[in-house]
């Protein structure tokens, strides 16, 4: 799917609201086909955002692990030594 879209889940701290709404966006960029849709669909755009960046938080919210929180800052750290060996 989306290179962009992060995993979100079990995080310490936990996603925040602005990291949901970015995720949702970019899963309907990529559905819709497009990045700024036109004024006709803009508010179908905007109300799929909404609506799947609710039932994105709904979704974190509700998901159990046993797995211990992940630290966002050495999960960024491994991210950018991969792009470091892939890209040079």
């Amino acid at each position: 799917m989306c290179r962009n879209i992060r995993p979100l889940n079990n995080f310490e701290p936990p996603a925040t609201r602005d990291e949901v709404t970015a995720a949702a966006l970019q899963f309907v960029r990529k559905v819709s086909g497009t990045t700024k849709p036109s004024q006709a669909n803009q508010a179908v755009f905007d109300r799929a955002v909404a609506e799947i960046a609710h039932i994105t938080q709904h979704l974190l919210d509700d998901l159990v692990t046993t797995a211990p929180p992940k630290d966002r800052e050495v999960e960024a750290q491994k991210a950018r030594e991969r792009a470091r060996l892939r890209y040079g």
